[in-house]
């Protein structure tokens, strides 16, 4: 888990079309990252169809929804047009990002260790969730909230 303060880390990873894509692309906005063990299995699907089914709510309140796992690009793109899934997957074949990310489990990567992350990755990470071994359907609403509530405290201040 990153610690409040710190920088969220960079990184650049091909997306499902093989477009490179930067987490400094996403400056200023709040950004919910998910890691994920694999396309295609049933708790992954859960997860990623949970998160396609809040996605509009989730932009309207200025999030956007990354997707992180070892998974190939074209296995992406097989997912993403499976699912209809509105948001990002990123490819992390080498498993550089998800080996070094502050967000990791501690524990070594299994086929049921799932972490996410939402932050504003231009501001330190004051307002940091992190959930490890999330739940696959329960993790989106959970960062829905979140936001809702992060933005009912900063209209409060």
């Amino acid at each position: 888990m990153l610690a409040v303060g710190t920088l969220a880390p960079e990184f650049t990873l091909p997306d499902q079309n093989g477009e490179e894509i930067s987490l400094s692309d996403y400056r200023g906005q709040r950004v919910i990252l998910y890691f994920y063990p694999k396309d295609m299995t049933s708790g992954c699907t859960k997860q990623a169809c949970a998160f396609s089914e809040l996605y509009p709510q989730f932009r309207e309140k200025g999030a956007v929804v990354l997707g992180v796992s070892k998974d190939t690009v074209a296995s992406h793109k097989r997912f993403e047009e499976k699912h209809g899934l509105p948001f990002t997957l990123l490819s992390d074949v080498e498993k550089e990002v998800t080996a070094r990310s502050a967000w990791a489990s501690s524990a070594p990567p299994t086929s049921s260790t799932r972490t996410a992350s939402s932050s504003k990755p231009s501001t330190r990470s004051r307002r940091q969730t992190t959930l490890r071994r999330c739940s696959p359907s329960f993790d989106a609403r959970v960062f829905l909230y979140t936001i809702l509530f992060w933005l009912m405290v900063a209209k409060l201040r």
